[in-house]
């Protein structure tokens, strides 16, 4: 197992790419093409302190993210990162590097701000490398622009409302990005149905295998390995799709599986919770009222 370089600050990225010092100590925009043609190492693990969005074409590394899916660069993708993910570079053909950049900033830069209290929503930042974000020409020169606009107040002077320009502008990048993704689950429905039906079919081949008893009931991080994607991306496909996530997916599963059980057996509601999986009786009666606005007795009992 080779050791994870840790890098912690703009300047750690500054100094290991032997990239000039940064203008600001907390966001930096860079071409990093060169510096990875002319990095003498083969191979490094690596985590980062920060946030980080790169978009690369003809790159001369590929991206293995969570040690599980590698994906190459070659028809310029916009991948996202967050602080201290573990990834791995590998060095392939060498070859030309056009139009690739990459934004680094640190926490702190948006601690205080609105986008440093939202910064969570934007799921993408957890998805896998092969989940990356495939734009099209108007695309990218959307995001590319907008990088630019950042590059350009980090080299200018730092005055009062640099930072907020700044955060704003990231904020901004996002928000686009959020709606390509969206425009990215639209135009693969055919393949998100695909997936969909696999999770369906995963979830049935879970319990009729009996695994609940030994595991519990399923996760949402057993469900997102079990398919090779990462959870957040899996949850964000389902809801696209089916305007559910993938718990709430698991939950509805269960609860069906559930009622069969209270209207078709004499087992106590304690004996059906065990039965599915559940450790507390409590948490699968919480459930089910939430799904149903009644108890598993009060179902059991209605008339309907």
């Amino acid at each position: 197992m080779k050791d994870i370089l840790k890098i912690e600050t703009i300047s750690d990225i500054h100094q290991f790419l032997d990239m000039a010092k940064p203008n600001h100590p907390l966001v930096s925009v860079y071409r990093i093409g060169d510096s990875l043609n002319n990095l003498e190492v083969d191979n490094f693990r690596y985590s980062l302190g920060m946030y980080q969005i790169s978009f690369k074409e003809n790159c001369p590394y590929t991206i293995i993210n969570y040690g599980r899916n590698s994906y190459d660069y070659q028809n310029g993708t916009l991948i996202f990162t967050a602080p201290n993910q573990v990834m791995e570079f590998k060095k392939a053909e060498k070859s030309e590097v056009n139009n690739g950049w990459t934004l680094a900033f640190h926490p702190d830069l948006i601690r205080k701000s609105e986008l440093g209290k939202k910064i969570e929503q934007y799921s993408f930042f957890s998805y896998a490398s092969n989940e990356a974000l495939h734009l099209s020409e108007e695309e990218r020169k959307t995001v590319t622009g907008i990088a630019e606009k950042i590059e350009k107040e980090i080299r200018s002077n730092i005055d009062a409302h640099s930072q907020t320009l700044i955060i704003s502008n990231i904020e901004l990048l996002l928000n686009y990005c959020v709606r390509f993704y969206d425009r990215q689950f639209y135009t693969r429905t055919n393949l998100n149905q695909d997936i969909a039906s696999q999770f369906e079919q995963l979830l049935r081949a879970y319990y009729n295998q009996e695994k609940q008893l030994e595991l519990g009931i399923p996760t949402v991080q057993y469900c997102g390995e079990t398919l090779n994607m990462s959870p957040k991306y899996l949850s964000d496909l389902l809801r696209k799709e089916t305007g559910k996530g993938t718990q709430d997916h698991i939950h509805q599963y269960i609860i069906e599986k559930a009622k069969n059980r209270l209207l078709n057996s004499n087992e106590s509601a304690s004996e059906i919770a065990y039965a599915l999986g559940f450790e507390y009786p409590q948490y699968f009666s919480k459930i089910f009222k939430k799904k149903t606005t009644m108890s598993p007795n009060e179902f059991r009992q209605s008339p309907n």
